[in-house]
């Protein structure tokens, strides 16, 4: 029974992330047709992450206090809202205002992960979380490529929004709507009736309550720093390569789908083999050190096609090391009443990163020169990997068999 809940919410969490993928690419080609200037595209990218940001916590403690089945529902539905409205906006606020729904229902990867903390053994936990790490990457090699299939055939469907240009974010909330019947139909809840909760402040009172958490507070601010790290790099990578090796946005889309592959691998392979042989802590330090391999070498590749390959291929490596070691290590840390709420506050504190980290990199990139959003990830890289070496001591080691 444990094995196939697993493969459930693993389903539920993939497709969901195959429809998010199909939204991303379209955000700024829908901007600029609707007359965006670079800021308000900007604007548009981070609007999902603020408000994601805002009420993750909310729906960890909603997912704690009636169980993670319903909010796992919830977001789902609220996502195929947001995705058909995304289709049928004629505006720039209107993309806005539909990227902004996403983010107030944003709360099921906090839930899911939540849910396989619930049905796994202490043991298991990290590399049960793997399986989300690895349903991330599956949707972002799977969505953007859905979104060049129907992004073409949207082209054939002459008119007003949601066909031409807005077709497939049309098909992506047909996709999440079908993934919410399909919950509905075959998703169990995961908690215990009767499980004891714990009342605690929403927002920004239960992150600073979980921050304030000497082991679980150092956790939740690695992955702060693992996550702005990437961001700094997410608008740059594309202007980077293109600058330096001549890619085009499809060379760049079979890059970062690369990046995907080798994320997939790690997470839903490779750590299930090795999580039994070094455990949480000796693969979160490993991560760190590998991402700061990639970040390093992008810095210094500028024309080399062989050190920037070795340097995705780090990356991919690096964070499908960190982020399953991480959120299984937050979730070993918590109590079962909370759980997730703690995930909840470790995904908005990420939410905040996506926040911040993509206008500092392009800021870096357009004033001090296209390494330095690189060599700044490799600077947070390197203070996460101290901070983890010094706090290595206190970090759970459960997943070692």
């Amino acid at each position: 029974m444990k094995d196939k809940r697993l493969i459930i919410i693993f389903v539920t969490v993939f497709i969901d992330l195959v429809g998010f993928g199909i939204i991303i690419p379209m955000n700024p080609y829908l901007a600029a047709k609707f007359g965006a200037t670079p800021l308000q595209v900007g604007l548009l990218m981070s609007v999902y992450s603020l408000f994601q940001f805002i009420f993750a916590p909310v729906w960890g403690q909603v997912s704690d206090r009636y169980g993670r089945r319903p909010v796992i529902l919830i977001s789902l539905l609220g996502a195929a809202m947001a995705h058909t409205g995304f289709a049928f906006a004629s505006t720039f606020y209107g993309l806005v205002i539909a990227r902004a729904l996403a983010g107030l229902f944003g709360g099921n990867i906090s839930a899911a992960m939540a849910y396989i903390a619930d049905i796994t053994e202490e043991k298991d936990r990290s590399k049960g979380m793997g399986m989300i790490g690895a349903a991330f990457g599956l949707g972002f090699i799977c969505g953007p490529v859905l979104g060049g299939v129907f992004g073409e055939i949207g082209k054939n469907l002459q008119g007003a929004p949601p066909f031409n240009e807005s077709f497939p974010a049309l098909i992506a909330g047909l996709i999440c709507f079908v993934n919410f019947l399909s919950a509905l139909k075959f998703l169990p809840e995961s908690r215990k009736p009767g499980t004891r909760i714990e009342q605690r402040g929403f927002r920004f009172r239960r992150i600073y309550q979980a921050l304030g958490q000497p082991v679980l507070g150092g956790l939740i601010l690695l992955v702060f720093l693992n996550v702005f790290a990437m961001a700094h790099i997410e608008a740059s990578l594309f202007l980077y390569v293109q600058q330096h090796y001549g890619w085009n946005q499809a060379h760049a889309s079979f890059g970062f789908a690369y990046i995907g592959v080798i994320m997939v691998f790690t997470q839903g392979y490779l750590i299930r083999k090795l999580m039994p042989k070094y455990g949480e802590r000796r693969l979160l330090l490993i991560g760190f050190v590998c991402s700061f391999i990639a970040y390093a070498l992008i810095a210094g590749a500028s024309g080399s096609l062989a050190l920037l390959t070795l340097a995705v291929t780090a990356l991919g490596l690096g964070n499908g090391l960190v982020n399953p070691s991480l959120n299984g290590s937050i979730s070993l840390s918590s109590s079962e009443h909370e759980q997730g709420a703690n995930l909840g506050v470790a995904q908005s504190l990420s939410s905040l990163a996506r926040i911040l980290g993509p206008p500092t990199g392009g800021a870096l990139f357009q004033f001090y020169g296209s390494w330095t959003p690189f060599a700044a990830a490799a600077a947070l890289c390197v203070t996460a990997l101290a901070f983890a070496w010094f706090m290595r001591a206190k970090i759970p080691n459960r997943g070692l068999a």
